[in-house]
C-alpha cells in the first residue's frame, strides 16, 4: 500500500446468498459450531437493538422458521436477560423448527405467539427475524400482512441480516419488504445490500464479525465487490518527481458540433483535472471555433469525417479516447467510433456513441472485442436498453451488466443509483456512495471524462472504471445540493486530497 493512505471501511468482498451459506459451513466444517455463530449473531442483533433504541423497554421479535429466526431466538434471550420485556411472534409452530435455530428456540424461556399483524401494537423498537437473504419467492398471507403492518407503524425496526422481503443476491423485493432503520449482517455484505430496492430497505447496514475467518474467503473466491479505493487504489496513478506532462498521458475528446459542444467540454475539463498530462478537444472547424473560445489549458484541434480522425489518431502519444458526448445520434458518430477503436488507445465511448449503435449492435461488439487497449461502455438504463436489449434480458442489474460485459467484451459501466461496473471476465463492483443530485444535466459526461483521464495515465480499464464512479459520486456527495455538472470537476482536487494519498514516486 503507498505510503499515506490509511484506508478503513466495510471489506470490499460481496457474498451471494449461496456463497454466505457457504462460508457457514466451511467454517463450521473447520470446527466453529453452528451454534456458536448463531450465538455471536444473535448477540451483535441485541446490540444493535440496545443502540437503535436506548430508551425502549418493549421489544417484539418477528421470527420465521429457518436460521434468521434462530438468530431472533437468541436476541430474544438476551434482551430479556438485560431487562427487556420482550415479545415474540413466530410464523409456524415451535417443535416444526429443526436443527440450530430449533435449540435456540428451546432455550427460550419466553411466550410464543404467533406471527400476525396485531403483535406489533405497543412495541418500541422490532426485531425482523423473519425471512433470509435467499428468500427466493414472493412474501403473501400472513407475512406480507405483518410486514405491512411493521411498516405502518413507525417503530425503529432492526432487520436480521437483509429485510424480510428483500432478495439478498439481486436486492430486489419479493413482494412487500421491511422497512428498515438498520440491518445486521455477518461477516460480509451481500450484493442486495447495495442494490436498489434493498440497499433502500436496509437502512444503515452495520456487519458484525460472529466468527467466521477471512480464510474461507480463498476457497470462495468472490467475483463481486463494493466499490470503494481500498478496492482500486494500487492501480491509481502515480506521478514521478522527474517526470513531464507526457508522461501522464494525453486524452483526446470528440467534440459535438457548434451547437453542442458543451458536453465533450464537461468531458475534457474532467480528463484535465483527474491528471492526464495532456487533454485535446477535436471536432469540426465550426465546433473548435467554438470550443477555442471556451478553453484555456484544454487543447483544440480541427478534423473532417473518420478520415480526419484516423490522421489524427496517428499520433501514438494519444493515448485515451473519449467519444460520444453531444456527439449526435447516426451514421457520422458509428464512423468516428470505428476510427476510434481502429486505433490502439484506450477509449471511452458514452451516450450518442452508444445510442448510435442500436440498430447494429453486433457491428459495436464486433470492435469492442478483443482490442488490447481498454474499453469502457458507459450505458444508462435506457441507452443500455437501445444497445443490449436483443440479447441481455432479464436478472438483477449486477447479472444484466455482467452479461453485457462478455458480450461486448468491454468493461460496462452501467450507471444509476446503484451504478455497477461489470469486467468482461466477471469481475464487478457496485457503487454506493452518489447522492441524488447526481442527477443532472451533463453530469454523465463529467463520469466519462474522469475514466479517459484516468486511462490515459495507464489505468487498467476495470479499474480506472471504479474509480471513476466513486471520484465522480464523491464529489457530488460533497458538494452538496444544487450541484450542476461543472462543479463536479471544480470540486475533484478537494475529493483527490480526502484520498490522503501521496501518489509521488521516484
Amino acid at each position: 500500500m503507498t505510503a499515506g493512505r490509511d484506508i478503513t471501511g466495510p471489506a470490499p468482498e460481496l457474498l451471494t446468498s449461496e456463497e454466505m451459506a457457504r462460508a457457514d459451513q466451511l467454517t463450521i466444517e473447520a470446527g466453529t459450531p453452528g451454534l456458536e455463530l448463531m450465538e455471536a449473531a444473535g448477540r451483535a442483533v441485541a446490540g444493535e437493538v440496545a443502540r437503535l433504541a436506548p430508551q425502549a423497554r418493549d421489544v417484539v421479535i418477528l421470527c420465521g422458521p429457518g436460521n434468521n429466526g434462530g438468530d431472533g431466538f437468541v436476541a430474544a434471550r438476551l434482551l430479556q436477560e438485560q431487562g427487556y420485556h420482550v415479545r415474540l411472534g413466530l410464523l409456524g409452530k415451535r417443535d416444526a423448527l429443526k436443527g440450530d435455530a430449533g435449540e435456540m428456540a428451546r432455550r427460550w424461556e419466553g411466550g410464543i405467539g404467533p406471527l400476525e399483524p396485531g403483535i406489533v401494537a405497543g412495541a418500541e423498537v422490532i426485531v425482523d427475524a423473519i425471512f433470509g437473504a435467499g428468500l427466493a419467492r414472493s412474501v403473501k398471507g400472513i407475512a406480507a400482512e405483518t410486514i405491512a403492518a411493521v411498516n405502518a407503524c413507525g417503530m425503529p425496526v432492526v432487520a436480521i441480516d437483509v429485510p424480510s422481503g428483500i432478495d439478498g443476491t439481486s436486492g430486489a423485493a419479493r413482494g412487500v419488504a421491511v422497512m428498515a432503520n438498520s440491518t445486521v449482517t455477518f461477516f460480509r455484505r451481500k450484493p442486495g445490500h447495495l442494490l436498489l430496492p434493498g440497499r433502500v430497505h436496509c437502512g444503515v447496514v452495520r456487519i458484525a464479525q460472529i466468527g467466521i475467518g477471512a480464510g474461507v474467503l480463498e476457497t470462495i473466491k468472490p467475483a463481486t465487490f463494493a466499490n470503494a479505493p481500498e478496492f482500486w487504489f494500487e492501480a491509481f496513478p502515480k506521478t514521478a518527481l522527474a517526470g513531464h506532462k507526457y508522461d501522464r498521458g494525453h486524452a483526446l475528446v470528440v467534440s459535438g458540433g457548434p451547437e453542442a459542444t458543451g458536453a465533450a467540454r464537461l468531458g475534457a475539463r474532467a480528463a484535465l483535472r483527474m491528471g492526464a498530462g495532456l487533454v485535446t478537444l477535436a471536432g469540426s472547424k465550426a465546433a473548435t471555433a467554438v470550443n477555442a473560445a471556451h478553453s484555456t489549458a484544454v487543447m483544440v484541434a480541427s478534423f473532417s469525417g473518420a478520415r480526419g480522425l484516423a490522421d489524427i489518431l496517428k499520433d501514438t502519444r494519444i493515448n485515451s479516447i473519449l467519444i460520444g458526448p453531444g456527439a449526435g445520434v447516426g451514421q457520422g458518430t458509428r464512423d468516428l467510433a470505428a476510427a476510434a477503436l481502429g486505433s490502439g488507445a484506450a477509449c471511452v465511448l458514452d451516450a450518442d456513441a452508444l445510442t448510435s449503435f442500436e440498430k447494429s449492435p453486433g457491428v459495436l461488439f464486433a470492435a469492442t472485442s478483443g482490442r488490447g487497449a481498454s474499453v469502457v461502455l458507459t450505458p444508462h438504463e435506457g441507452e443500455f436498453s437501445r444497445l443490449f436489449a436483443k440479447t441481455v434480458s432479464g436478472g438483477s442489474k449486477l447479472e444484466r451488466a455482467r452479461a453485457a460485459a462478455r458480450l461486448s467484451g468491454a468493461t460496462v459501466i452501467l450507471k444509476g443509483a446503484d451504478t455497477v461496473i461489470a469486467h468482461p471476465e466477471g469481475r464487478a463492483a457496485i457503487n454506493g456512495n452518489a447522492p441524488p443530485w447526481t442527477a443532472t444535466a451533463g453530469s454523465g459526461d463529467v463520469l466519462a471524462g474522469i475514466a479517459a483521464g484516468l486511462l490515459a495515465q495507464a489505468m487498467p480499464g476495470f479499474e480506472a472504471a471504479c474509480a471513476a464512479v466513486w471520484l465522480h459520486g464523491e464529489a457530488a456527495a460533497r458538494f452538496g445540493p444544487g450541484l450542476i455538472a461543472e462543479d463536479l470537476s471544480e470540486i475533484m482536487p478537494e475529493v483527490l486530497r480526502a484520498l490522503d494519498v501521496d501518489r509521488s514516486i521516484g
